[in-house]
């Protein structure tokens, strides 16, 4: 344990007017937004448990899961701050651990069909979103504007998937 002090002096990590390291403190951020996301989703859950409307539940239950994403995105991203900070790797942490050759390979391939695949759709649903303008008072245009975004967000994750695979 004196080692860590002896890093911790030699880099003076601690040196900040609050006390604690810039990962600490964003450690914190991050904590503190990861119980705000489990406060809204039981308000969403209880909230979509008292409405009746299908159009409205179904609504309701997307942005439900869309919050259940975004609880575990934080607390991979807690997970993974927690494990710099005791040099671990907790489960549910995003540290990566190397895959083979062939696996990352196969990998590669697999993404820039998904890449491929993805944008095709964008292009999709920009047709649909013109084909059903003005259809259920503009249900159908949010929803496929939502999806479109999706597509556009899968594919700048699988772009940075592909060029972070490395080799082992």
């Amino acid at each position: 344990m004196e080692e860590i002090s002896d890093v911790n002096a030699m880099f003076d990590l601690m040196s900040t007017p609050e006390g604690i390291s810039p990962i600490e403190r964003l450690l914190n951020e991050f904590e503190a937004h990861e119980a705000k996301e489990e406060k809204s989703i039981e308000i969403y859950k209880k909230t979509l448990g008292e409405t009746a409307n299908p159009m409205t539940r179904f609504l309701l239950q997307m942005i439900v899961s869309d919050e259940e994403k975004h609880r575990a995105v934080i607390h991979s991203m807690v997970a993974t701050l927690k494990g710099s900070l005791t040099w671990t790797k907790p489960a549910g942490s995003l540290e990566a651990s190397g895959d083979t050759a062939a696996a990352t390979g196969r990998l590669r391939a697999a993404t820039e069909e998904l890449i491929r695949i993805e944008k095709e759709g964008i292009t999709e649903y920009r047709a649909l979103l013109e084909e059903s303008r003005g259809y259920y008072h503009g249900l159908f245009k949010i929803l496929l504007d939502s999806m479109k975004r999706d597509s556009e967000k899968h594919v700048e994750l699988l772009e940075f998937l592909k060029e972070n695979l490395t080799s082992p």
